[in-house]
């Protein structure tokens, strides 16, 4: 089944589809062909709530959820958060899916988290291995809340034959990321910090933990495009990770990020804060096999589109 015959006709919602994952997904579904994509705004339905959910549902009449929509951040967002991390996630995840199922879409693909693994994975994590131990903690309460959806995906395949999805994408980064430094991840937290501190002619910025941590990012096109193959070619409950095959540590991040941003300035590690999971790298195996799925963007190219929109895109990202 080649692309365009699969999505042609289809109704497609995606929640979050105005989000940074979401922007990117929504073009390349419109890139397809895809002519009705519906974006549920957080203005007009509150996803933790079942009516707006089923108004929601009501208005998007869709063939298929693509379901993006979650409550993220970096650790300090979740340390501050984890109540509403969880169930937020939790509750917005589980009611959509079982509505979802309920009114008759054909099929939901659940974006779950690299959280949900255990906190002392072996490297690098394979599927199998996600039930193995508990998350690490400061971001499990956010991790156990998306791993439901894996739960809810088989146990919902198994009793009623729905065709529920469930995908792992490792830490994403790209332009229009989040760079609001309360609650971004690591990549835009350091590109805006080495550049405001350049610019203000400040000779040090601190970083969280002790640089040990290693981690894998995924561009942001790449992981758009490892959803819509899954969506148009998987259709199997089994947990599929979508990452870009290899690790770097937090200590190689920042002297990179400080080298492509020109910070020349010292380092200083605050300790006292957590270091989050030791180690983050998946087996992206399962998703070549099952839908063709392998990332095309190199990290140092990835980077580098990175730091150069956030420099041209300043004002509405301060």
């Amino acid at each position: 089944m080649n692309k365009k015959n699969f999505w042609q006709s289809k109704r497609v919602c995606v929640t979050g589809g105005a989000g940074f994952l979401g922007k990117v997904v929504v073009r390349k579904l419109q890139e397809r062909g895809v002519k009705d994509v519906f974006i549920p705004q957080i203005e007009d339905y509150n996803l933790v709530n079942l009516k707006d959910i089923d108004r929601m549902l009501a208005d998007a009449k869709a063939d298929l959820i693509i379901h993006l929509a979650a409550q993220v951040g970096g650790i300090g967002a979740n340390l501050k958060h984890p109540a509403e991390f969880f169930y937020n996630n939790l509750l917005m995840g589980v009611q959509l899916m079982h509505r979802a199922w309920e009114t008759g879409v054909g099929k939901f693909v659940a974006i779950g988290t690299i959280c949900a693994y255990p906190k002392f994975t072996p490297v690098p994590f394979k599927e199998e291995n996600l039930w193995d131990g508990y998350p690490e903690e400061t971001n499990a309460p956010y991790g156990l809340a998306k791993k439901m959806l894996l739960v809810q995906a088989q146990s919902y395949r198994q009793q009623y034959g729905y065709n529920a999805l469930f995908l792992l994408p490792v830490n994403m980064y790209g332009p229009g990321d989040n760079f609001n430094l309360q609650s971004s991840h690591v990549i835009p937290a350091l590109i805006r910090k080495c550049i405001e501190a350049q610019e203000a002619g400040r000779d040090e910025i601190v970083v969280w933990g002790d640089g040990s941590p290693t981690r894998e990012f995924l561009y942001v096109e790449d992981a758009a495009e490892g959803i819509l193959l899954a969506s148009e070619k998987y259709n199997d409950s089994d947990p599929v990770n979508l990452g870009a095959g290899f690790e770097i540590s937090i200590k190689d991040l920042v002297e990179m990020i400080a080298n492509e941003t020109g910070f020349t300035g010292k380092l200083v590690w605050d300790t006292t804060k957590p270091n989050g999971q030791p180690r983050r790298k998946l087996d992206t195996t399962r998703a070549y096999q099952h839908f063709g799925f392998k990332a095309q963007m190199s990290f140092e190219e990835g980077m580098s589109h990175t730091i150069k929109w956030f420099k041209e895109n300043r004002e509405r990202n301060s």
